[in-house]
């Protein structure tokens, strides 16, 4: 990743012990930090700051973690604004973070998580390969052809804009509006049930994505991950 001196990472956390914690750790890497006590605090700190990445609590006073996420990601300005949320593991997986780290946790394994989702949000578009894989799925970017077990799917250009859009961003919860800003365009003004739609549609052409598109409520989409280790 690039030089850590280059990011700020506002922290929203109201237990002070916690704050501080973090903090060490984070500008111990080099990081540049900024924090917060509140939920209402963390939203204006977000417009003030404009930080590289969130760390964000799910308890808050005022303005609790999932509201918090909620908002970010409806907003164009934030919608892809990495967010590393400090929750359990079962509400993690559905706020829309972009990773989440338990609590109690390790400030080290926090840190490393931050610095590997830098590296993965800072893959350059040039550097993106001509084939994508996804188990026995394969998009050829070059071809504009998806194919099962090597039989071809015909695919309309906007079903294949949204799977391009997943594929590139596995994990990652994508929001109807981003969805519709880069695959309809930004002079687009239907409305976000568009983006549903064809996600019924891609999901009956392709039902080996059944499970694998993940539907996060009032948010977007998400490709899950593979698993690598299996």
């Amino acid at each position: 990743m690039s030089n850590p001196a280059s990011k700020k990472i506002l922290i929203v956390e109201d237990e002070g012990d916690i704050l501080q914690l973090i903090k060490l750790y984070l500008e111990k890497e080099g990081f540049l930090t900024v924090s917060a006590k509140t939920g209402a605090e963390g939203l204006r700190q977000v417009k003030q700051e404009k930080p590289d990445l969130v760390v964000l609590d799910l308890m808050l006073p005022e303005i609790d973690g999932l509201e918090i996420c909620k908002r970010l990601r409806s907003a164009p300005a934030t919608a892809m604004l990495p967010i590393i949320m400090l929750t359990d593991k079962v509400r993690g997986l559905k706020l829309g973070a972009d990773d989440y780290v338990t609590k109690p946790f390790s400030p080290k394994t926090l840190v490393a998580r931050i610095k590997a989702l830098f590296r993965r949000l800072e893959r350059k578009p040039d550097d993106s390969p001509a084939q994508y894989r996804y188990g026995t799925l394969m998009m050829d970017l070059t071809r504009h052809e998806v194919t099962v077990k090597n039989v071809e799917v015909p695919l309309t250009a906007k079903e294949f804009g949204l799977l391009e859009h997943l594929l590139r961003n596995p994990g990652r919860v994508l929001t109807r509006d981003v969805l519709l800003n880069t695959v309809w365009g930004y002079d687009y003004y239907g409305t976000t049930r568009t983006v549903d739609v064809h996600i019924r549609r891609l999901k009956q052409k392709l039902p080996s994505l059944n499970e694998a598109i993940i539907s996060v409520k009032s948010l977007g989409y998400k490709l899950k991950e593979l698993d690598r280790s299996a």
